[in-house]
């Protein structure tokens, strides 16, 4: 049960705060969102349609600096969609460029895997190297950036299923249910009082110098020898001769070890401390190891899937 009242009194906590209040039930999915933003990493979000996947990240934009922008992903969706393209302009008799929604701070990829893999090529770029290259040209992207993705486990008609380079690039993998009957009634509520009368304030914008400041503070945070010995012995339980090779087809890559400490950290900073705790890596391990590594037949025969494999390691695997 996440208590996010309880995190210290900072920028960031109350960013936390602010985007969780109007959300029923999605403290983890929120904090997992301000993890992401403070390691500098990207979130999917896979959940069957209805559960406020998109509500929670325009609560999100609605208090970081700069502009945010949504992609509504379809088959017929082109790379210039995403990136942007050259306009002549008659009365100079020369092309602009004319930048397209990657180019904001926040972007929402709604229902990604619609998305033809041109375009999630193209995607890959943006989020591994934070530019686009259109017309032989490279562009930044602004700083910070940040894209959260939506995937629907439900439909597979018309949709294209995520490459592995991709699904790499996500610094968490957040699997989302349908709530219970307590949560239910809430929402409920929560949406009648909406429609009779209009919602609270948005609340504060937290300055992009916050945001920077707390990454660097993030940067800071001590991770012990020992629990990145824990964070490897994980990661090398999914390759040759670890607990769970038998099950894999393509074991996690050092990214996994990377986005593992670097999710610990900024989620030790999150809840006010200077240094990450196995409890830290343990929580996240599945949300940051699971989408990277391939199960093989023989697992999928069994039912098994990325986040079982990794809950049997946690299991195995202590940290000390």
């Amino acid at each position: 049960m996440y208590q996010l009242d309880n995190f210290p009194d900072n920028p960031v906590a109350l960013l936390t705060r602010q985007v969780a209040a109007g959300l029923i039930g999605h403290e983890r999915m929120v904090e997992r969102l301000i993890i992401a933003l403070l390691a500098g990493g990207h979130v999917l979000l896979e959940g069957p349609p209805g559960i406020a996947k998109t509500r929670a990240v325009k609560r999100l934009a609605a208090h970081l600096p700069g502009k945010d922008a949504r992609i509504q992903c379809t088959p017929d969706l082109l790379p210039s969609d995403l990136t942007g393209t050259q306009v002549f302009r008659a009365d100079s008799g020369s092309f602009d460029f004319v930048p397209g929604p990657l180019f904001h701070s926040l972007v929402l990829v709604d229902e990604i895997n619609r998305a033809p893999p041109k375009v999630q090529s193209a995607l890959l770029e943006a989020m591994a190297e934070h530019q686009v290259t259109t017309g032989g040209t490279t562009r930044p992207l602004p700083d910070p950036f940040m894209v959260v993705a939506t995937q629907n486990p439900i439909e597979h008609e018309g949709t294209f299923p995520l490459p592995e380079a991709q699904m790499d690039r996500f610094l968490l993998h957040l699997f989302l249910d349908l709530p219970d009957a307590d949560a239910e009634r809430a929402i409920l509520d929560l949406v009648e009082a909406e429609t009779v009368s209009a919602p609270p304030g948005i609340g504060s914008v937290i300055p992009e110098e916050d945001i920077h400041a707390a990454r660097r503070a993030v940067a800071q945070v001590h991770v012990a020898p020992a629990l990145k010995d824990f964070i490897v012995r994980l990661v090398m339980a999914t390759r040759a001769g670890g607990i769970v090779a038998d099950r894999v087809e393509h074991p996690v890559s050092p990214r996994g070890t990377l986005a593992l400490a670097a999710a610990a950290r900024a989620r030790a900073r999150l809840h006010g401390r200077d240094h990450a705790l196995p409890e830290d890596v343990e929580e996240l391990a599945q949300d940051a190891l699971a989408h990277r590594l391939v199960p093989n037949w023989q697992a999928i025969s069994e039912g098994r899937t990325g986040r079982s494999l990794i809950a049997d390691i946690l299991r195995e695997i202590r940290p000390w």
